[in-house]
């Protein structure tokens, strides 16, 4: 009579343990923003809004927890992380690497997603490593993973804006012609999430880096 539930007992945790034994196939998707309703829709969240169209693709919410609000599901036998960090913009780098030691997941399958001036807008661009820009978000995850050497994922919003405005830019909201390309752009950003870590790295950026 309770043969189905020892069965299932076994088969999960049977695939617990391999998860545990297994770190390779667990991935932190880190997505750079503000929390507030005020920066909800700002180009500097764009990190943000990438992670919330993913998790509505995936049929999962986020639940508040320590130093950020975290979704997670599995893909093709994969275990990803969705992290929007609570700590603001400029202290990303705590909350990255509080999530990265707790799940034990190795730096190189962490993918952090940002917005990127010095890219026309919708551009997609991967990087294994590189400076941090200027980038309050990145300088400090650089500082408290102490390396360079980390995945970004970075969203060109342009550079449209005049002299010593890039603050009120950056923190601006998205223009009309903007809010209708934004949900196709969304989408292939979703494919490079999901790209990283079923394909890898490399082979992530052959595909979609220009795209």
């Amino acid at each position: 009579m309770f043969e189905w539930l020892i069965k299932f007992l076994k088969n999960n945790n049977s695939s617990n343990t391999t998860e545990t034994q297994d770190p390779m196939k667990k991935f932190l998707i880190v997505g750079l923003g503000n929390i507030g309703e005020k920066y909800e829709n700002t180009r500097h969240n764009i990190g943000f809004k990438i992670l919330d169209f993913l998790a509505k693709k995936e049929d999962i919410t986020f639940e508040t927890q320590k130093l950020g609000d975290v979704a997670t599901f599995r893909f093709k036998g994969r275990t990803f992380i969705l992290l929007k960090p609570s700590t603001y913009m400029n202290l990303s780098g705590k909350a990255t690497l509080y999530w990265l030691t707790k799940e034990k997941v190795p730096l190189e399958n962490l993918l952090v997603i940002t917005d990127d001036l010095n890219l026309p807008f919708g551009s997609l661009r991967i990087k294994t490593k590189g400076s941090d820009g200027g980038h309050n978000g990145l300088k400090d995850t650089q500082d408290k993973l102490n390396t360079s050497k980390y995945n970004r994922f970075r969203f060109g919003i342009s550079d449209a804006f005049s002299k010593g405005r890039q603050v009120d830019y950056v923190l601006g909201e998205w223009e009309e012609e903007e809010n209708k390309k934004l949900p196709e752009r969304l989408e292939k950003s979703a494919e490079i999430v999901k790209s990283f870590g079923t394909a890898g790295i490399n082979n992530t950026m052959n595909s979609f880096n220009g795209k």
